[in-house]
C-alpha cells in the first residue's frame, strides 16, 4: 500500500489516476478547491477499493499554507510515500497579452505554486530518505507558440525546475517524475475541436501510475508526443515564426 498525496485532485487526469491507485488499495489524501467535488471523488474512491480517501480544501495561490497541507497529509496517512501535483489552469492567451496582472496570475498558479510546493515536498521527503514527486507539466512547454506561449512558458519553467530538482534529490533517494501530456479531453478543453491526437484522462493516468511506480523520469503521454515534439523543436526559428501555431 502506498500513501499518496494528490494536489489538484478534482482535475480529470488526477481523478482518473486516483481511481487506479484506489483499485490497488492505496491510501489517498485529496487536495483541491471544491469541497463538494472532493467529497464526491473520495466517496467513489472508497467504493473502488481505496484504503483511505481523505480530503483537504486547497488554494494554489496560498503559498504560506503549503506546509500545513503537507503536515495534514502526513498526519492523516501516517507518512507520505508519493505526491502527484496536478493543479493548474489553461491560460487565456489574449487576456495575458493585454494584462500584466493576468500574466502574473497565470505564472503564480501554473508555475510558482508548483515550484513552491515541490520545494516543501522535497525537504520533507529528503528528511525521510525516500519518496516520489510527480508533476504534471505539458508538451506546450517544449517550445513557445503564438497561440499559448504564456501557458507554455509556465510549463517550461516547471519542466526546467523539476529537471534540476531531480538532479538534486537523486542522491538522497527521492525520485522526481515530469509528466508531459499532449491534448487531453477534459472539461478544461471541452470547447476545443478534437482529433486523433487527443487522449483520454484514463490513458494518461495509466502512464502516470507506471512512471510513479518506477518508470522513466520524464514521460510524454501518449508516447507519440515525444517524436512529435522533437520535430517541433527541430524546426528552424526563421521558419517556425512564420507558422500559424
Amino acid at each position: 500500500m502506498q500513501r499518496i498525496l494528490i494536489v489538484g485532485a478534482t482535475s480529470a487526469i488526477a481523478e482518473a489516476t486516483a481511481r487506479l491507485f484506489a483499485s490497488r488499495g492505496d491510501a489517498l489524501f485529496l487536495a483541491g478547491r471544491s469541497p463538494s467535488r472532493l467529497e464526491a471523488i473520495a466517496d467513489d474512491l472508497k467504493v473502488r477499493g481505496a484504503n483511505l480517501a481523505a480530503t483537504y480544501v486547497f488554494d494554489a495561490r496560498a503559498f504560506d499554507r503549503f506546509p500545513a497541507l503537507l503536515q495534514a497529509a502526513s498526519a492523516c496517512l501516517g507518512g507520505l510515500d508519493a505526491a502527484l501535483i496536478a493543479h493548474g489552469m489553461l491560460s487565456d492567451q489574449i487576456a495575458c497579452q493585454r494584462s500584466v496582472e493576468q500574466l502574473r496570475e497565470q505564472f503564480d498558479i501554473n508555475a510558482l505554486s508548483v515550484m513552491a510546493l515541490c520545494t516543501d515536498l522535497a525537504n520533507q521527503l529528503v528528511s525521510q530518505g525516500h519518496g516520489v514527486i510527480a508533476v504534471i507539466s505539458s508538451v506546450a512547454g517544449d517550445r513557445g507558440r503564438r497561440s499559448n506561449y504564456v501557458y507554455g512558458s509556465a510549463k517550461a519553467a516547471v519542466t526546467a525546475f523539476t529537471s534540476g530538482l531531480r538532479q538534486r534529490l537523486y542522491p538522497q533517494g527521492v525520485r522526481v517524475v515530469t509528466i508531459k501530456p499532449g491534448f487531453v479531453g477534459t472539461p478544461m478543453t471541452a470547447a476545443f475541436k478534437k482529433s486523433a491526437l487527443w487522449a483520454t484522462p484514463a490513458s494518461v493516468a495509466a502512464d502516470i501510475v507506471r512512471a510513479m511506480d518506477g518508470g522513466k523520469a520524464v514521460i510524454y503521454t501518449p508516447w507519440f508526443w515525444r517524436p512529435l515534439m522533437w520535430i517541433v523543436r527541430s524546426v528552424p526559428e526563421a521558419m517556425f515564426r512564420r507558422l500559424r501555431l
